[in-house]
């Protein structure tokens, strides 16, 4: 895949400031820091990134082991990642041993570099994200740098590109935004990286020709609903909390991608996928909006217990009939579509 196009031409100084944002500067090597005290014996909050001789590097189970709080990194509130991460967390303790922390992130970048450097166990991140972080390369985080201790545990579901608009901007295509204001998410989040992406593909557009702002999902709506953008890329599992709530309270309208657009945008990077919002998905959106989509993933550390890995899997896929949100997508049959790294032993135990 590294001789994907977009590859070489995503602006990277905008993203190396993403990924300094988003805390993964120095992320080079960390798989060799083995455990990090995560195991509670002897460093509880894992802050000094020091293993001692407790075998916390997961080989004997106890980087991981059953009196552990799991450590789940998710995402913004106003999007998917964060309230499925909770739906995920009263499974995994009702079913398990293990207790779960679910913690806010910026989502896909920094949740790698927390996998990486010990601070987080599990994590959602999109599958290209994986894929550059775990191979080192199409982003200036990883560039070089490959986070050897990356582990895939199931996917998910498809993250749908929402390009939400302004309806005052007269907005059509996406070479309409060129000399815009434009919202491309959190620096260094996944939905920044995509957005980066379709804009040069499929319009030729980089952040020289455009305004780039960057916040988080919620903050985007709400520049949009005071017209200080007039566009912001969204990228999650619709319906987005955050797009759901903006569209009740203002009038908002996603661009409708044309064929030229979508087949341009999958023909430099092979992760995305064509898709479709459903007419009805938002308020005051009646028609289906043509897009394209990358794959939500759980994904792990590969020195993070096997037995700890196979036993939330589990818990997951032999009670998705808990779950409440993105029901038609996650399943035990689709769980290993798109994957773009190596599974962790745990996962592969379940699903093999």
């Amino acid at each position: 895949m590294s001789d994907n196009p977009i590859s070489e031409r995503i602006d990277r100084r905008t993203l190396l400031r993403g990924a300094a944002a988003a805390g993964v500067v120095g992320i080079a090597g960390c798989s060799d820091n083995g455990g990090d005290g995560s195991d509670g014996s002897d460093g509880e909050d894992g802050s000094d990134g020091m293993d001692g001789d407790d075998g916390s590097d997961g080989s004997d189970g106890e980087d991981g082991g059953s009196n552990d709080v799991i450590r789940w990194h998710a995402g913004g509130t106003g999007g998917t990642y964060f309230p499925l991460s909770g739906e995920f967390e009263g499974i995994i303790e009702d079913n398990t041993d293990y207790p779960v922390e679910v913690s806010s992130t910026g989502a896909s970048v920094e949740n790698v570099g927390s996998l990486g450097n010990g601070d987080a166990d599990f994590a959602l991140i999109q599958n290209d994200v994986a894929y550059f972080a775990r191979n080192g390369e199409g982003l200036d985080a990883f560039d070089g740098s490959p986070v050897e201790n990356l582990r895939g545990v199931a996917t998910l579901y498809p993250e749908t590109i929402h390009v939400l608009l302004n309806p005052e901007s007269d907005v059509s295509s996406l070479s309409d935004l060129e000399g815009m204001r434009v919202n491309t998410g959190d620096l260094g989040s996944g939905t920044q990286v995509n957005a980066l992406q379709i804009l040069e593909s499929a319009a030729g557009l980089t952040t020289d020709d455009f305004d780039e702002q960057n916040t988080d999902f919620t903050q985007a709506a709400n520049q949009l609903r005071d017209g200080d953008v007039d566009a912001a890329f969204v990228v999650g599992g619709w319906p987005v909390g955050a797009v759901e709530e903006l569209a009740t309270t203002t009038d908002v309208e996603i661009l409708n991608m044309s064929d030229e657009e979508r087949q341009a945008a999958r023909d430099d990077a092979s992760w995305f996928a064509d898709d479709t919002i459903p007419g009805g998905t938002y308020e005051g959106i009646d028609e289906d909006v043509d897009t394209v989509s990358v794959q939500a993933m759980i994904a792990t550390r590969s020195e993070y217990s096997a037995d700890a890995v196979e036993a939330v899997t589990e818990a997951i896929f032999e009670n998705l009939g808990e779950l409440s949100i993105k029901t038609n997508f996650i399943s035990v049959d689709s769980a290993q579509d798109g994957m773009s790294i190596e599974l962790h032993e745990g996962a592969a135990r379940y699903f093999e």
